[in-house]
């Protein structure tokens, strides 16, 4: 498994400054916040990021999220969509392989926004394949449909294209309905990436995505995740990934410095780096 931070961990720095300080705190692979990223090419060219990164000898396989693709209609559908071909391009010209996409299910649903999300599912990944860029979908705990991982390995199933897999979220796994059972759902072939955080003190209807703290030093029971994802032989990144406002105070070489030897020491490999 490959450690990595998720550039949201860091929100309130801008996109250069994690690359750099990341690499500092030993930390070789980002998944980029693609927010942050845009905000960067206002002033910025593409060869600028390829060579941000390789000055800095980190890699950048997973970029997160694109959201709104699911159930939207009329004119919002019609921007959501045009900017997932946008940042599919964007992908594709920086390699990244592996766009999150956000289950963003929410509101009174009828069967017909249950079809449009698969009828979507498979749009997307279609679109996704023909950039060589694959899509992971993330369940949401609090969204309306395809809030845990039973459901989102169901539709990744249904859809049934090499170019969508399961993100799966350990904050929204133990903040939703997923049952310890669901981790059987997750395979080698359909699992594409891995983000963890951990949770202390708070009831899981409670729970915000504000509240995550490091994992290890909360209440989620990560060890039983580590030991699907190594019985499953899981090799791709696993990122660590915290919207606190308390974090995004730090700066990214302390918040990395502290986050990765947390992560690591949370996979086995505590003695790189």
């Amino acid at each position: 498994m490959i450690p990595a931070i998720s550039q949201v961990t860091t929100l309130n720095a801008p996109f250069e400054k994690d690359v750099e300080d990341y690499s500092a705190a030993a930390c070789r692979t980002v998944e980029i916040w693609l927010g942050k990223l845009e905000t960067y090419l206002e002033q910025h060219t593409l060869d600028d990021v390829r060579r941000l990164l390789t000055e800095n000898e980190v890699a950048a396989p997973v970029a997160a999220f694109q959201g709104g693709l699911l159930i939207s209609q009329g004119d919002a559908r019609r921007e959501h969509w045009k900017h997932f071909a946008q940042r599919l391009s964007l992908c594709r010209e920086l390699k990244i392989a592996t766009l999150v996409v956000a289950g963003d299910i929410v509101g009174p649903l009828t069967g017909q926004d249950i079809e449009r999300v698969r009828h979507s599912l498979t749009d997307a990944a279609r679109q996704a394949g023909e950039q060589g860029v694959r899509l992971a979908l993330e369940f949401q705990s609090h969204a309306s449909f395809c809030n845990n991982l039973q459901t989102a390995a169901a539709l990744v199933s249904e859809v049934a294209s090499p170019n969508l897999g399961i993100c799966f979220d350990a904050f929204h796994y133990y903040a939703g309905p997923s049952k310890l059972e669901d981790l059987a759902y997750l395979s080698v072939a359909n699992l594409f990436h891995v983000q963890l955080c951990d949770l202390a003190g708070l009831p899981r209807e409670l729970a915000a995505d504000a509240d995550r703290i490091l994992p290890g030093d909360g209440d989620f029971q990560l060890e039983a995740i580590l030991d699907v994802l190594r019985a499953i032989n899981y090799q791709r990144c696993v990122s660590l990934e915290m919207m606190n406002p308390q974090i995004w105070q730090i700066s990214p070489r302390q918040v990395a410095e502290v986050g990765m030897t947390a992560l690591r020491k949370l996979l086995g490999q505590a003695s790189m780096g």
